[in-house]
């Protein structure tokens, strides 16, 4: 990774992430009654929580709506307000999120894995993807996860991110202190 980059990175206030393909593994499953589900990784879970303990922002951007994304977000603890769902403009949804949470788009990063997230990627200061995105996605980013979607890669976006900024050995510790208080 450049000197550019790592600089762009440490500035990054507010990481948006698409959730089809980036937060899960791009499949949209049907159960017998018809019920829709998708798969998270804990993995992924987990570094949005460390992200929120050293004051990275985490926000949820997708075009479609799902009860699912509304209930993993709450079971992390993600504001309502940071959870966008049924999005048909994804750079006007960026634009909203930097107004909500105070930040220029010179402190966002959006990660994204279709053609749908090619705009707001080019919109935010950082763009990112896991590394299954599509072609066109693969080439428009700044970094690209070694891992999948809905397999680890936006925890490696924020261990990238956090990494940059000089946060991620507090992050660990902060939450390694809740787990354990006193010891």
């Amino acid at each position: 990774m450049n000197d550019d980059l790592t600089a762009r990175l440490a500035r990054i206030r507010l990481l948006a992430l698409d959730v089809d393909g980036t937060l899960t593994d791009g499949g949209i499953y049907f159960g017998a009654n018809g019920e829709e589900l998708k798969r998270f990784h804990t993995q992924d879970g987990l570094g949005i929580v460390l992200a929120r303990g050293v004051g990275l922002q985490v926000a949820w951007v997708t075009g479609r709506d799902s009860s699912i994304v509304w209930r993993r977000s709450q079971e992390l603890a993600t504001p309502r307000h940071l959870v966008m769902q049924g999005v048909k403009d994804k750079v006007k949804a960026l634009e909203f999120l930097a107004r909500e949470t105070q930040v220029s788009l010179s402190e966002v990063a959006f990660m994204g894995d279709d053609l749908n997230d090619l705009p707001a990627m080019s919109e935010a200061e950082v763009a990112l993807c896991p590394a299954d995105a599509a072609s066109h996605v693969l080439r428009a980013a700044d970094w690209v996860a070694s891992r999948r979607g809905g397999e680890g890669a936006v925890r490696e976006a924020i261990e990238l991110i956090l990494t940059a900024r000089g946060d991620y050995d507090r992050a660990v510790a902060l939450y390694l202190e809740k787990l354990a208080p006193g010891q």
